[in-house]
């Protein structure tokens, strides 16, 4: 192929909810050990010839120790500012698991963050607008 094309990196991020005794607990949050330092979601780059979903569940081992279950896509974001390093589109899933998550690889820490405890506004990238919207489809979800 003669033409190169030049597109965003891709990425894939997990709202992980967190189930112990079949009650849900919160969800995952980290502190990442790299620039851009602060709270994120887990997530991470897909290698090529690697499907999407592959992707999601592999950084999900890596960063947070944990086997996910894909429950639905939340959307992609793709705003070229979203990440402060270089242009990304990320997909981002919602996921359950079973256990405590343990933080590895690019995670520094890892924790389980209730719902009404979550400020949006502290997070890096733009995992503070998707957790607007995931919170926004859940109320949706249970009217």
């Amino acid at each position: 192929m003669s033409f190169t094309p030049k597109t965003p990196y891709l990425t894939t991020d997990g709202i992980v909810e967190i189930y112990i005794d079949n009650k849900f607990q919160g969800i995952v949050l980290i502190e990442r050990k790299n620039p851009p330092l602060g709270l994120a979601l887990p997530g991470g780059f897909v290698d090529v010839g690697e499907c999407v979903e592959n992707a999601l569940k592999r950084e999900m081992r890596e960063e947070i120790s944990l086997d996910v279950e894909i429950e639905y896509l939340l959307g992609i974001y793709s705003d070229p500012s979203r990440d402060p390093r270089f242009h990304t589109a990320s997909t981002v899933y919602v996921c359950k698991a079973y256990t405590m998550p343990i933080a590895d690889d690019d995670a520094k820490e890892a924790m389980i963050v209730k719902l009404e405890d979550l400020q949006t506004d502290k997070l890096v990238f733009d995992h503070g607008k998707i957790l607007d919207d995931y919170m926004k489809k859940r109320v949706v979800d249970s009217e």
